[in-house]
């Protein structure tokens, strides 16, 4: 099964420039962990998630409202392409300490796949669990 298969195509994004307080609206709005970071083009140039926005900005008592997410966004994000395996792409949530991958095909993001995703479609449960056994022991590690 590819991931273009289990994906989400609904894509919500942020431009790098925008506040990291429009960034929470996005996120409480569309009820999502991660926002892909992009230009209008489309072009992946990295992911921000609700954990960024707190341990980046509100944490270090940042105002949200004059911060770019582009300072608190992590670079180079791992990412997947439509036609690969969901077993890869469980893979490589594991080894990046990630539940959300952008899908990227020509440069642009497509879509978004979930370790949710994954688990809905019913097949390689000893991979998705393994990712989230590897995620979840990695955040309780001091």
């Amino acid at each position: 099964m590819q991931v273009r298969d289990v994906m989400n195509p609904t894509v919500v994004s942020i431009a790098p420039q925008e506040s990291v307080a429009l960034a929470a609206r996005l996120l409480a709005r569309h009820n999502v962990g991660a926002l892909p970071v992009c230009s209008r083009e489309g072009t992946l140039h990295g992911m921000v998630t609700d954990r960024d926005l707190v341990l980046r900005c509100v944490a270090a008592e940042e105002d949200p409202r004059q911060v770019p997410v582009r300072q608190v966004m992590s670079r180079h994000p791992a990412q997947v392409a439509p036609g690969d395996d969901v077993r890869q792409a469980a893979q490589r949530m594991a080894r990046q300490q990630v539940r959300r991958l952008p899908v990227v095909e020509g440069g642009k993001v497509v879509g978004m796949v979930s370790l949710g995703d994954l688990a809905k479609c019913g097949r390689y449960e000893m991979e998705i669990s393994r990712a989230l056994t590897d995620i979840s022991e990695n955040i309780r590690r001091p």
